[in-house]
């Protein structure tokens, strides 16, 4: 257990509400958290226990505690002291804004504050007040006040993120046209114009899984100056598609029935993708009923 203890990294995300904490909070999901949202404080000790127990437990939490919890979160610090007297490290984050600032979202959004009695100015006053020592305590205090959702992001990431190519997902998926394209694609490539096994007797009843499959869709010149144009392209466009704050891309790559050329060309493309150290998954979405059917006949 002392192990855990040592190699789980955890922080505490508190603040102000309407501060950000839950822009925080999906951000650092996308990066590999396992993130629990408003936990009262005195099931933090217990929560974490469980962790240790676990044979499968993860590297990374994230917990948001804040003043949502009422009358519980008076227990905030008696919580971390435990924690402290237990040697089990954490941080804490403070997300703080403006009153200018938490206004003019809370009139954005139509939310209510937490702690609204009267006007929306005190109930802002009364949340500093009440998170004055834990802010004194706080590791790391991010000001949101002048910051977009993107640039928050790239705070989070820059403090918390590992290496982003190893933090971006991409996602490559074959398909046939004729059986419709895929809902969640972020980008279609349209392979129709590649030469087609389908009409060779001998490769009809075969799949892009096959090697004759895969020698005849790949050694076609055209398809070998395909992928030169193509590898450069996204070769280029995947650091931007990071850079901009994308944290997976699902890109659908098809043929008219998604059983021969989507099928080569989304493998190939996976394995260089996977080559060049992107966290890559392939899926071929209608192999398996091309399969069946040659497989009952």
């Amino acid at each position: 257990m002392g192990e855990k203890k040592q190699s789980l990294q955890i922080l505490i995300i508190t603040g102000l509400s309407g501060a950000g904490k839950t822009q925080v909070i999906n951000c650092l999901e996308d990066i590999g958290y396992y993130c629990v949202d408003n936990l009262p404080p005195v099931l933090l000790k217990k929560f974490l226990e469980l962790g240790f127990q676990s044979q499968n437990w993860v590297s990374h939490v994230a917990l948001v505690i804040d003043v949502r919890g009422g009358d519980f979160f008076s227990d905030i610090n008696q919580a971390l002291n435990e924690l402290r007297s237990e040697n089990i490290q954490f941080e804490i984050l403070f997300l703080e804004a403006s009153d200018d600032a938490l206004v003019r979202r809370f009139k954005e959004s139509r939310r209510r504050h937490p702690l609204s009695a009267g006007s929306l100015l005190e109930a802002i006053q009364s949340e500093r007040n009440i998170l004055l020592d834990l802010k004194t305590s706080a590791n790391i205090i991010i000001d949101t006040s002048n910051l977009s959702v993107r640039q928050l992001n790239e705070k989070i990431k820059e403090l918390f993120g590992s290496n982003e190519t190893n933090d971006f997902v991409l996602n490559v998926v074959s398909f046939g046209y004729k059986l419709g394209i895929p809902m969640d694609a972020d980008v279609i490539i349209d392979l129709r114009f590649l030469p087609n096994p389908f009409y060779d007797p001998k490769m009809k009843t075969m799949t892009g899984e096959d090697q004759d499959v895969i020698d005849f869709v790949l050694g076609s010149p055209i398809t070998q100056r395909f992928l030169k144009y193509f590898m450069d392209l996204y070769i280029f466009l995947i650091p931007n598609y990071i850079k901009e704050g994308k944290s997976s891309l699902t890109l659908a790559i098809g043929c008219t029935g998604g059983q021969h050329r989507s099928v080569v060309m989304a493998s190939f493309c996976g394995e260089e993708f996977k080559r060049l150290g992107y966290n890559t998954n392939v899926k071929h979405r209608d192999i398996q009923k091309y399969k069946a059917v040659y497989k009952e006949k």
